[in-house]
């Protein structure tokens, strides 16, 4: 069992059983979405998935596309998409209580992707805020 939720922890979920796959997607959907370079999805079975504190919101981003998010702190948590992906909730793997237990294993939407997210280990590296 796994479980998380969002910054504030308004809305708490948990899920279980084996994710189907787990990915970075580069689109720009989920850039403006979330405000970031890319979005690390864990797929789920529905059955599988349950908000066990509180109620997010949800925004139709695209068609059947539905992005749930926390109204109160803003925090992205789960997508649905009926009609691409029947019966399965797509997390937000960050937002995973133990999120490093859990790397992606791939990059989709790579054609997408921003040109400088394609070489990040060549960018210069600090442990911290290098300061002023």
């Amino acid at each position: 069992m796994m479980s998380g939720g969002c910054q504030c922890s308004a809305v708490r979920y948990a899920v279980s059983g084996e994710a189907a796959h787990h990915a970075l997607c580069h689109c720009r959907d989920c850039r403006a979405s979330s405000g970031a370079p890319a979005t690390a999805w864990m797929a789920f079975q529905a059955d599988d998935f349950r908000v066990t504190r509180g109620k997010a919101m949800a925004y139709n981003s695209s068609g059947a596309s539905w992005r749930h998010f926390c109204g109160q702190c803003g925090t992205g948590l789960y997508f649905i998409n009926e009609e691409m992906l029947p019966g399965i909730v797509d997390i937000q793997s960050a937002t995973l209580d133990d999120a490093q237990a859990y790397p992606p294993g791939a990059q989709i939407q790579t054609a997408e992707r921003l040109a400088y997210m394609a070489d990040l280990a060549a960018m210069p590296e600090f442990e911290r805020y290098p300061g002023p």
